[in-house]
């Protein structure tokens, strides 16, 4: 199977290529210098000329609450453009098969959790990522629009979680919050620091999944397709927990070593208070994540210290 990957050179990106059903198949990932996702023509005629039997489309500018804030125009125009060229274009060409990555930043802001497929477009968004949230929102709907089209394909949408893991950001003004707090951790236990800052009061809360589980899950979804069984064209791939600020700090810390404080800065921003979506679609066709928190921090500091530091 020919399967083309976009965003190949990112945390997602790599982690699918690394996956056991990957290396079964031919995986095409240009690198952006060889195919910028913004140039629709150059999109359509790549897919033309490679005749892929899957799209996975995991390409994206990403970053966490400062990188959102700080460059909002990027952040719209730049995923909406990658996500409408690559879809559109991989339905021009006749691809059947289509795997989008969404996020779960495009439900409301103010949606009873836990988070359900049916509740995207039904309120305000978050205003700290609102443009990167409305072109997930396009892309899943051109997705959608395209299977009332067709009959013949499915062009289907995940929305995961936050992820961390392998191959991660840890660029403070560009990582989520995992990495960021990985390498803020590192450093202040390095430098003998004997406090912490964490933005707000640290209780809001989040549901973070390690990478890898992700990759799972997508190939068992293209395995499922293939196989011809039925699968809904929009689904949440979470853990089904979540936990406060405060405790992921005191986890990374843990698994650190960091002994010091943490002090509170409550002047800045922090999001949503909870995001944890409802993953009971994808979990009823099989999959679970498998990956315990304390375990995926370990694997992904093991990684920070070995090649990302």
């Amino acid at each position: 199977m020919r399967i083309f990957l976009t965003g190949g050179s990112g945390m997602v990106g790599q982690n699918l290529q690394a996956h056991s059903y990957a290396r079964e198949c031919e995986v095409l990932a240009p690198s952006s210098r060889e195919l910028d996702l913004t140039d629709q023509q150059a999109v359509l005629a790549y897919i033309q000329d490679n005749r892929p039997d899957v799209v996975i489309h995991a390409a994206g500018q990403v970053g966490g609450i400062q990188a959102n804030m700080a460059d909002p125009v990027g952040f719209l125009v730049n995923n909406s453009l990658m996500g409408l060229h690559v879809i559109n274009s991989a339905c021009q060409a006749g691809v059947r098969h289509c795997v989008n990555l969404a996020s779960s930043c495009m439900y409301p802001r103010s949606a009873p959790n836990p988070l359900k497929e049916e509740q995207i477009l039904t309120g305000e968004l978050e205003p700290t990522n609102e443009g990167y949230a409305l072109a997930k929102i396009t892309a899943t709907r051109l997705c959608q629009y395209i299977n009332r089209m067709h009959d013949e394909v499915q062009y289907l949408t995940l929305i995961p979680c936050n992820l961390y893991g392998h191959h991660d950001s840890f660029d403070p003004a560009h990582s989520h919050m995992i990495p960021a707090v990985i390498r803020k951790i590192h450093e202040a236990r390095e430098q003998g620091a004997e406090t912490v800052e964490i933005w707000g009061d640290g209780e809001a809360r989040r549901e973070f999944m390690y990478a890898e589980d992700l990759a799972d899950c997508v190939f068992e979804v293209i395995a499922q397709v293939k196989a011809g069984e039925p699968v809904p064209d929009l689904m949440n791939v979470g853990l089904g927990t979540d936990y406060s600020i405060n405790e992921y700090y005191q986890a990374i810390a843990g698994v650190v070593g960091y002994m010091g404080r943490f002090e509170h800065d409550l002047s800045k921003p922090v999001g949503m208070r909870q995001k944890l979506i409802d993953s009971s679609r994808v979990n009823a066709l099989g999959w679970h994540a498998k990956t315990p928190l304390d375990d995926g921090i370990a694997k992904t500091y093991q990684f920070f210290l070995e090649e990302a530091k």
